[in-house]
């Protein structure tokens, strides 16, 4: 019944997102950013099932039941952060600047090498972003339905790369709304089972008010600082995201949208925390022996409830992992190998090549999602590299026009080469073994875990800051930005409807 109840999610939402795919009518500006014509509401539930994936629920519960509220409620905290900090400086200029990706930006701002780059580092990072969604997907498919878990990896990125490949951005939007109301009421209806069967119990020093989860080393507060700062401001540069900011038809309304967005993941992923630490105390579950949310739903929760949450967590890992495979290709195809949008008689080969990258992004994807079988590492850590790297760039690059292509690619270079040092050096990521990339060493204990992270950021700040004191942008690359702007301007002429004004 459990099975059953789910998959009629999942073809409602497949059905949908391969419905609404007409809206794309052969136009790459329809795909990409959905023709800038989304409203608000839409744009705001994209964001919040963005954001609310299978690592705000998940992974967010399985660390809540180990290390406390703030390790696990931190994922989609700082998610909500991300969101509320982008709503108040970036989503109206963003908007505005009516970009067709993310990297796009970084040409504009910097150069041609920057772009690159920066589109490398992105990718790279929105593929751990899908694999740790399918990793949920994959452990729920072998809980509930005896797949295999790779084989349920598979089937997974099959059906979400079925609708994303056809309607792009509309079909990630429309089905986002199916996806966020799910999920929203599955929170609501699981804590409310969970206070009236078992009562909300909080056990000792694990509780959102226990604040030495963000004073006290002992009890892992530089983890916890690293996670929220990781996917507060380095989720900031997540391409998914911004592909939403940029379909709003607005800058107002992609403002609002952040701002609503931000409210809802906040409240589903302390809703998903607490419940985890009320059942770990009170039924005594264990990561040991798997997800603990899986674990709930399959020997204790009724059908009902267990079909609506797991539905709620299917959704939502399917809405983030069509975002990242249609911000990641379109990434690739238009910043990496330089493809470009028009309106010919001849097909758009931009819409036609973003499709076709697709495919080996998602294959990428899923053969790491079957090698690292981690939820919540996998999405702080595809953000640590963002914020070791490009946050400065982009968040400071929007505001001060001084840095340059020097202090952009210093920034890229050393973040990056501090960042992976890091990881190779420390035992433990976020808490976890360190199984991506360890080499066994003296020099660095598990006491830094955490520390790995916030360092490399403040080094990637420190070195675009110095830099761009030193050696200030140069005249020729604001004319090069200005060239670039007209010709963007030029290839979006014939896309745009008529914007409200900001």
């Amino acid at each position: 019944m459990i099975v059953l109840g789910v998959a009629l999610t999942v073809l409602v939402v497949l059905v949908v997102g391969i419905v609404v795919a007409r809206k794309i009518d052969g136009d790459s500006a329809n795909y990409l950013v959905a023709g800038r014509r989304l409203g608000a509401p839409l744009v705001a539930v994209s964001l919040t099932a963005a954001a609310v994936d299978a690592n705000a629920t998940v992974g967010n519960t399985d660390l809540t039941s180990q290390f406390g509220f703030w390790s696990g409620a931190s994922l989609a905290i700082g998610l909500a952060i991300c969101l509320l900090l982008t709503g108040l400086f970036l989503a109206k200029r963003m908007n505005g600047m009516r970009l067709f990706t993310l990297g796009d930006f970084f040409r504009l701002r910097y150069n041609r090498p920057v772009e690159v780059l920066a589109s490398i580092l992105m990718i790279v990072s929105f593929t751990f972003l899908l694999a740790g969604n399918l990793v949920a997907c994959g452990f729920l498919l072998e809980r509930f339905a005896n797949i295999p878990y790779a084989w349920g990896v598979v089937i997974a990125v099959a059906l979400v790369l079925a609708y994303t490949i056809a309607g792009g951005l509309f079909s990630d939007a429309y089905t986002a709304a199916i996806q966020t109301t799910i999920t929203v009421i599955a929170a609501i209806t699981l804590l409310v089972w969970v206070a009236i069967s078992y009562g909300i119990v909080i056990p000792e020093g694990m509780g959102p008010f226990d604040l030495a989860q963000l004073s006290d080393p002992a009890a892992g507060a530089p983890i916890n600082w690293a996670t929220l700062i990781s996917l507060a401001i380095g989720d900031i540069v997540a391409i998914d995201f911004m592909q939403r900011v940029f379909g709003a038809r607005s800058p107002k309304v992609a403002q609002r949208s952040c701002f609503w967005a931000a409210g809802l993941t906040a409240a589903i992923g302390s809703t998903f925390a607490i419940v985890a630490l009320s059942v770990s105390s009170t039924l005594g579950l264990s990561v040991d022996d798997g997800p603990i949310l899986y674990s709930l739903l399959g020997d204790y929760a009724p059908p009902l409830i267990a079909i609506l949450v797991l539905s709620g967590i299917v959704a939502a890992s399917f809405s983030t992992a069509s975002g990242a495979m249609l911000a990641t290709s379109a990434v690739a195809v238009r910043n990496i190998f330089a493809v470009r949008r028009h309106t010919g008689t001849d097909p758009d080969p931009l819409l036609r090549w973003t499709r076709v990258a697709m495919v080996p992004f998602v294959v990428a994807g899923s053969f790491l999602a079957i090698q690292v079988s981690q939820t919540g590492i996998l999405l702080t850590l595809a953000f640590d590299l963002m914020l070791a790297c490009l946050a400065a760039p982009f968040l400071i690059g929007v505001f001060w026009k001084r840095p340059g292509v020097v202090a952009a690619l210093s920034a890229i270079a050393v973040g990056f080469v501090v960042r992976m040092v890091f990881l190779a050096l420390t035992p433990t990521l976020y808490g976890l073994p360190n199984d991506i990339l360890y080499v066994p060493n003296d020099l660095v204990g598990a006491e830094f875990d955490g520390w790995a992270t916030l360092v490399a950021a403040v080094i990637g700040f420190g070195v675009y800051v110095a830099v761009a004191i030193v050696s200030p942008r140069r005249s020729t690359e604001a004319d090069a930005e200005a060239a670039m702007l007209a010709e963007l301007a030029a290839e979006r002429a014939d896309a745009e409807p008529v914007a409200e004004p900001a």
